[in-house]
């Protein structure tokens, strides 16, 4: 049976054909669709974790209890996660245990271009890398049955294309055979991890590295493909498949589990290659040179990064334009010039309920000016007396408020690092107050043990939840907060309120996210307080909602082109001919209304006026 397949949804279907019995995920692109297809099969349990260090526990405990359990994250979830994956790896399980992690080569939506095949070397686990769906799909069983052969977490490690990518996978058709879990058993010298355990676990730990080394010798996936051999190149992952594009005649080496490095491998292919032609290899990998490092040490030479970028992600032109610099290939005519694509700046969705949010702290802080081509600024809401605010940022949608014209965020690092960077900024006594503003679903993640923190320690921060109901950033998945679990069950929802007062929060406060005067005012008393608030925004994202609604309109009589309105970033608005200009298939309506609430000529409605529009 064929189908043509992304290599998240083919990992989805190998981990449900091998058997997983549980999985666990945090989202973020580009693993998000990895658990949405799992939760889409019947006999298994799936759920959205509360961040990637619960999602590796979960998963952990349940390859402790005799389980196939599997965890998906992005690359910098790892870094969450890194705690309990590391105690994984000590103790073993009596499972399996795999873990997914999809790096983001070129930065797509991620905050770093972290090359987390390094993982794998630190903690001394196999890692497995597919070039395409049908590898994907094969591997996801390997790497169970690996795992329960030699008591380890394997890591399977993609990147943005091979998880987006689509590909024809080719499999029999079958009934998902389930998996008996492996008999439980008291075992603390091997689960508990004391110092006197941990120190006889590593001792495990080398023995093994040991035995993997000789596994990927063979390993049938580690293959060299006869061709040219006065060209030989190295490439794993999806750089093997722009190679391959690129050098259709070259002799290849194919490595598909690249940790433990398959030494006696490589020199066997480097013999063959430098026997004909007494060039060195080339390895075409993206980011960090994790391949030709470990073949220099063999004392093999090698081109890979003085050719091909050690940034960015790659493609054949990335490929080509490296063997020409080698002088593999001829130099390129030169381009035919093409129109540039109109510009399409990042910004928030029309109807938003944080522009509101980022709107009044931009008017109460100082960092920026308004841009220089629109007037000076007014707004209906009156002269806001500034108040020297620094802005710390979070993950999310959100974070392109730092953008014109809102301009209004001042640090942005990692998810839940608002709230601790702001009291940072707080306790090193610069003269300014300090606002975190962070999403429902990152407040979740990792905000709250840092709200405490505030709490506990004296501070006097603001910490601001834009509460629009998802994890809209990554497609609008559940969390804690939403009540509803990835498979559409009701559950608990969480209440922030209740749970800053119950950590000792001693001002909280809930506002309408579109009620501008009364979020003016509550703000404002916030940040002038003395002690630590919560300030609570509540609205729905429009697009998560399909919130539609007749536009509002301009009455350019009465427009005097002030650009109030186009401070609000939203991209339903323009300016034309010195008049405010309404985009009727973006706007939503009354249900925003926020540019008619800022107008201070009151020229935009929804009611035409003098036959104006």
């Amino acid at each position: 049976m064929k189908k043509l397949l992304s290599g998240n949804e083919a990992i989805a279907l190998g981990a449900y054909h091998a058997g997983v019995q549980v999985a666990t995920a945090y989202p973020g692109t580009p693993s998000t669709e990895i658990l949405e297809t799992l939760a889409s099969y019947e006999g298994l349990y799936v759920e959205w974790s509360t961040n990637e260090k619960v999602a590796m526990e979960v998963a952990a405990g349940a390859a402790f209890g005799g389980a196939r359990a599997m965890v998906s994250m992005k690359m910098v979830g790892l870094n969450v996660a890194a705690d309990p994956f590391m105690a994984a790896v000590y103790t073993g399980m009596r499972g399996a245990l795999v873990v997914v992690s999809a790096d983001d080569p070129g930065i797509h939506s991620s905050q770093n271009e972290q090359d987390n095949r390094h993982y794998a070397v630190m903690a001394k686990v196999p890692m497995l890398e597919p070039s395409d769906s049908q590898e994907a799909y094969e591997l996801v069983d390997w790497a169970f049955r690996m795992s329960r052969q030699f008591d380890t977490p394997v890591l399977l490690r993609t990147t943005t294309r091979t998880s987006h990518g689509r590909s024809v996978v080719d499999f029999e058709p079958r009934e998902r055979v389930p998996v008996a879990l492996a008999p439980l058993t008291r075992e603390p010298t091997k689960y508990v991890m004391i110092p006197a355990h941990a120190r006889k676990r590593h001792e495990v730990i080398e023995r093994r590295l040991v035995e993997l080394a000789e596994f990927s010798e063979s390993f049938p996936y580690n293959r060299m493909e006869p061709g040219d051999r006065k060209v030989g190149i190295v490439a794993s992952g999806i750089g093997y498949q722009y190679a391959r594009e690129v050098f259709p005649e070259a002799s290849f080496l194919k490595l598909t589990m690249t940790h433990p490095f398959p030494k006696r491998l490589v020199q066997e292919f480097a013999r063959e290659v430098g026997a004909h032609g007494r060039a060195p290899l080339l390895v075409v990998e993206e980011l960090d040179p994790f391949l030709e490092e470990r073949i220099r040490a063999l004392g093999i030479p090698v081109v890979g990064k003085e050719a091909f970028p050690p940034t960015g992600e790659f493609n054949t032109d990335v490929v080509e334009a490296g063997a020409r610099k080698l002088g593999l290939l001829p130099a390129s005519p030169e381009p035919v010039p093409t129109p540039p694509l109109p510009a399409r700046p990042p910004c928030l969705c029309p109807g938003c309920p944080h522009t509101a949010v980022f709107y009044l702290l931009r008017r109460l802080g100082f960092f920026h000016s308004p841009p220089t081509e629109l007037p000076a600024e007014r707004s209906a809401l009156g002269n806001l007396q500034r108040v020297g605010l620094v802005i710390a940022g979070d993950i999310g949608c959100y974070t392109l408020s730092v953008l014109p014209p809102l301009l209004a965020m001042d640090t942005q690092g990692c998810m839940g690092a608002s709230i601790g960077n702001a009291h940072g900024l707080s306790k090193a006594g610069i003269p300014n107050k300090v606002v975190a503003v962070l999403g429902d679903s990152t407040f979740v993640h990792s905000g709250i043990p840092s709200l405490i923190d505030v709490v506990y320690n004296r501070g006097s921060i603001t910490t601001i939840v834009l509460d629009n109901g998802s994890t809209a950033m990554t497609g609008h998945q559940g969390h804690p907060g939403t009540g509803v679990t990835i498979r559409g069950e009701t559950t608990h929802a969480l209440d922030y309120a209740q749970l800053a007062r119950a950590v000792g929060v001693p001002e909280v406060y809930e506002v309408d996210a579109f009620d501008v005067p009364t979020l003016e005012s509550t703000l404002r008393h916030c940040v002038e307080s003395n002690v630590p608030s919560l300030l609570i925004v509540k609205g729905p994202c429009p697009v998560h909602k399909r919130l539609t609604g007749e536009a509002l309109v301009v009455d350019r009589e009465t427009c005097d082109g002030c650009g109030s309105c186009i401070r609000l970033g939203c991209p339903a608005l323009a300016l034309e001919d010195g008049h405010a200009r309404v985009e009727s298939p973006l706007c939503i309506g009354a249900q925003c209304g926020l540019c008619e609430k800022v107008c201070p000529q009151d020229a935009i409605s929804a009611l035409v006026r003098d036959g104006h529009a």
